[in-house]
């Protein structure tokens, strides 16, 4: 039978050699995308033909794949893809490379569902696109709706698990002082969705991160939190949406995902894929955004 991770392969091949018949026919036909960070608003396809109907022609880019790190999880159905996107806008010739990261659940040798993340903001601006993003975000209505009660944990809090939970929760609790206790002294930390982002690499780097939040200017609670449980059993990977508002900011709610290495109840190394497009523009931020790049 064919595994998740073939499956992968396959769709990174076809995508490379923009074979699009090809892409398709490696999803299920009652299959369902989601983009959570598409701009300006998440995107949710329902079934192959629209898949089909809607990125018939693919993107009018060249690229390959590079640093395919490919998580098993504990779900047999399900793995989580990080990888980089290097290529050419063929439209401008700009050259991008970006981040990505995959939740593929695979029944039958068929991709059931899948939750994609990328990097928008180089790739549009490879396309020359950024006067146009900030249009879009102008006019788009994303989804605001009750965030549900936070749900009992039951994970031993310092298992990666729990200390997932802990990071999470905490923001959302403004517990600011503590969350950087949370890191090993010795930590690596990256933004790979954030130009020009510092890697974090001690827990005195990451108490001046956290300090944005002790001016009491965000207010964030969790919802629709995910975690996988991968067959490493110091990674866990996280899916989760804040909600809140930031300073004086309207409410306004982006999705992120993070994947944990956490060692002796401690996090050691964090990848955090977190939707800075959606968060700048809730904040009036989106030129100081793209002056990063």
């Amino acid at each position: 039978m064919t595994t998740p991770r073939e499956v992968f392969d396959d769709l990174s091949e076809s995508i490379t050699a923009r074979r699009w018949e090809e892409i398709f026919a490696l999803y299920a036909e009652d299959t369902v995308v989601e983009n959570p960070q598409r701009p300006p608003a998440p995107a949710r396809y329902e079934g192959r033909e629209t898949l089909r109907k809607n990125f018939g022609g693919g993107l009018n880019v060249r690229m390959d794949r590079a640093d395919v790190l490919i998580h098993g999880t504990i779900d047999p159905e399900v793995i989580v893809a990080e990888y980089r996107n290097v290529g050419e806008a063929l439209d401008t010739g700009k050259s991008f490379d970006i981040a990505n990261v995959q939740v593929l659940r695979v029944r039958d040798g068929l991709i059931v569902h899948s939750r994609d993340y990328h990097d928008y903001l180089r790739l549009i601006a490879a396309q020359d696109g950024l006067d146009d993003l900030k249009k879009g975000f102008e006019t788009a209505e994303r989804e605001l709706t009750p965030v549900p009660p936070r749900p009992a944990s039951t994970a031993d809090p310092r298992s990666p698990r729990g200390v997932f939970e802990r990071l999470v929760y905490g923001v959302a609790d403004g517990d600011w002082a503590g969350l950087p206790e949370l890191y090993a002294e010795e930590t690596h930390v990256t933004h790979p969705f954030l130009p020009g982002a510092e890697t974090l690499k001690t827990r005195e780097e990451l108490r001046e991160h956290f300090k944005f939040g002790e001016q009491g200017e965000v207010r964030f609670q969790v919802r629709d939190l995910v975690i996988h449980e991968t067959l490493d059993p110091e990674v866990v990977i996280g899916e989760f949406d804040y909600q809140g508002t930031a300073a004086d900011s309207p409410e306004f709610r982006v999705s992120n995902i993070f994947v944990l290495r956490v060692r002796d109840g401690l996090i050691v190394e964090s990848r955090d894929y977190a939707d800075h497009l959606a968060n700048a523009a809730a904040t009036g931020r989106l030129g100081e955004l793209f002056a990063r790049l």
